[in-house]
């Protein structure tokens, strides 16, 4: 790997540089054939998206961001190819990227003539190649100008018949795959005496376990602590509960990722949200990553004690 320059600091043999954790994501494609849409789609699913970036742009953007400190590793940027002279800077850009070992892919979109007029023509803008002249006639130059470009893509998804929906969910199987792992999820616990969460799509209520609020040693520890954890796991009911709360969250996730909905907010309140509810949120979490899903934890009432 070359490139140790940019990286400037530390020794290699200790640790990768930046550019071994980074990678870059070039959207580019037809006008018209939805590269707003899958930017916004792959922003999504954490990218750094940044639109229509001239490509000599590119390189100091890629420059700075695997310098040291930067927590930006996905840096997707839509690039609008509209003269000869923008392959120029994009075959520069190919070379800079080589050198630093990046690793790089080209998402190219497509769609018909006929639809990209339709398109056109409905919102009523002209093709940016038209200058003047009839839409097909842009049309055909741009895709003369790319021709070569679309041929080194890594991707190619044609959008003539496809929903926003249907492209979003070609978007995840084409960078992150297929099934419930393209699903990310995140649990949160939440006391009920401090109101009902309505931004979860599930919502668990735990208040059937034993309350360690009641338990003098227990009291002023948290769901986090071992002590209550064991308690509250321990208690007659809970194992049973997380086996049967795991199926059921199981089968929607796969209901999920076939239907284009790659978020999902589970909800688990106790009393006062300390030590039951915060308890099964961090078991339920390790159940749901031992199935290989992205599961964050956080909890909403951890910082109040007894209001």
């Amino acid at each position: 790997m070359t490139g140790t320059s940019l990286a400037g600091i530390g020794n290699e043999e200790e640790k990768p540089q930046p550019a071994d954790e980074f990678e870059v994501l070039l959207i580019t494609g037809m006008s018209g054939a939805g590269r707003s849409r899958a930017a916004d789609s792959i922003e999504d699913m954490g990218w750094y998206v940044v639109d229509n970036l001239p490509p000599n742009l590119l390189v100091p953007l890629v420059d700075m961001m695997t310098s040291s400190g930067s927590k930006v590793h996905k840096l997707a940027a839509v690039i609008d190819v509209r003269s000869r002279a923008y392959f120029d800077d994009l075959a520069q850009v190919f070379s800079h990227l080589d050198d630093l070992g990046v690793k790089y892919r080209i998402l190219f979109l497509d769609a018909a003539d006929d639809v990209l007029i339709q398109r056109y023509e409905s919102v009523r803008r002209p093709h940016p190649l038209q200058h003047g002249r009839r839409l097909i006639d842009g049309i055909e130059e741009e895709r003369t100008l790319l021709a070569n470009l679309k041929e080194r893509a890594d991707v190619v998804i044609d959008t003539s018949s496809l929903s926003i929906h249907e492209l979003s969910t070609k978007l995840y199987d084409a960078l992150l795959g297929t099934g419930p792992t393209t699903v990310a999820v995140h649990i949160f616990s939440f006391g009920f005496k401090y109101g009902v969460p309505l931004d979860a799509d599930f919502v668990a209520d735990v208040r059937f376990l034993p309350n360690p609020f009641w338990v003098p040693q227990l009291r002023e520890l948290n769901g986090n602590d071992k002590p209550v954890s064991d308690y509250v796991l321990s208690s007659e009911g809970a194992k049973e509960f997380l086996d049967s709360y795991t199926a059921a969250i199981l089968t929607a996730i796969r209901g999920y990722s076939r239907e284009d909905k790659h978020f999902v907010t589970i909800a688990i309140g106790c009393t006062g949200g300390q030590h039951r509810s915060v308890a099964m949120s961090n078991a339920l979490a390790a159940r749901l990553r031992s199935h290989q899903l992205n599961v964050t934890v956080s909890a909403r009432e951890l910082k109040k004690r007894h209001q």
